[in-house]
Formats: structure tokens, sequence, C-alpha cells
């Protein structure tokens, strides 16, 4: 098959970053990555923005550096408690994912994409957990998340 040499304008999850050059099959960059201004062929004449890529890149990395930083810091300054039903001996009905964790996070005004929210697995016991939250590749913050019953459990 084919293989393009291509200079990526925007950042690409599966690819790189702007100002990369990476090759890509010849199909995929001419029918995806150059219609949507995603990617240039890579000649003589793109190369020179190469630098002016990198500078952009750099400029964005910081910038997504700090707004993690900020978010982190939120985030561990802020409680976490998910009320959830319970049956008469405290055992719970269902269990709290990621997804719950994120729900409850935006009631209180922070949204945070729930792919940053690592668990092991889903958690199915009420009390105090450890959660990790990988909102950069450098930031990440522990959250500690109550889970309460609704009922008051009976001993």
């Amino acid at each position: 098959m084919a293989v393009t040499e291509v200079l990526l304008l925007k950042y690409i999850r599966t690819l790189g970053s702007e100002g990369d050059q990476v090759k890509v099959k010849s199909g995929y960059a001419r029918n995806f990555l150059f219609p949507r201004g995603m990617a240039l062929p890579l000649t003589q004449a793109n190369r020179k923005q190469i630098d002016a890529l990198k500078k952009r890149r750099e400029i964005r990395e910081k910038h997504d550096i700090e707004e993690a930083q900020k978010l982190a810091d939120l985030l561990s300054r802020t409680p976490v408690a998910i009320v959830v039903k319970t049956g008469d001996n405290g055992k719970m009905f269902g269990a709290v994912s990621a997804k719950e964790i994120c729900d409850h996070l935006l009631k209180s005004g922070i949204e945070i994409d729930k792919k940053k929210v690592h668990l092991k697995n889903h958690i199915k016991e009420v009390g105090r957990h450890k959660v990790v939250v990988n909102l950069h590749e450098s930031v990440s913050v522990e959250l500690d998340i109550d889970i309460v019953s609704e009922n008051p459990i009976k001993k």
C-alpha cells in the first residue's frame, strides 16, 4: 500500500500534534486529512511551516497544563459524596461508575470527561474510595469519594 508523508496542522489523537511529520496511508491522507485541513503533503514549501506550528504547539501545551493544574486544585478542594440506594443490610443496588462520578462533579460545576476518571472496577461498596483523575499527561489528582447510603443501615 502506498504511504504518504504529511505535515499535521492540528492535533490528531492517534497520529500526533501540529508540526509533526508522520507517514500515513495515501487514501487516509487524500480522503480524510487533506479535505478537513488537518494535514498538508510534506513538500519543501510546507517544511517552512514546521517552526510556526511547533511554536503554536508549545503555547497550546503550556496552556493545557496550566488549565489542568487549576482544575486539579479545584478538584482537590471539592468534597464528593454520592448517595446510593442500598438494601437493609447495607449492600448497594448496582454500582458507581466513572459516569456517575462525572455527573456528580458536573452538579458542582466541574466538567470532566469520564475517560479521565480511572476506576479499576466499578465501586460496589458503601464507604470511602480513592479515585485517580488524569487531567493531562503530567497532571493527575486523587479524589476521595464517599459513597453514602440513602437508607439508614440497620445492624
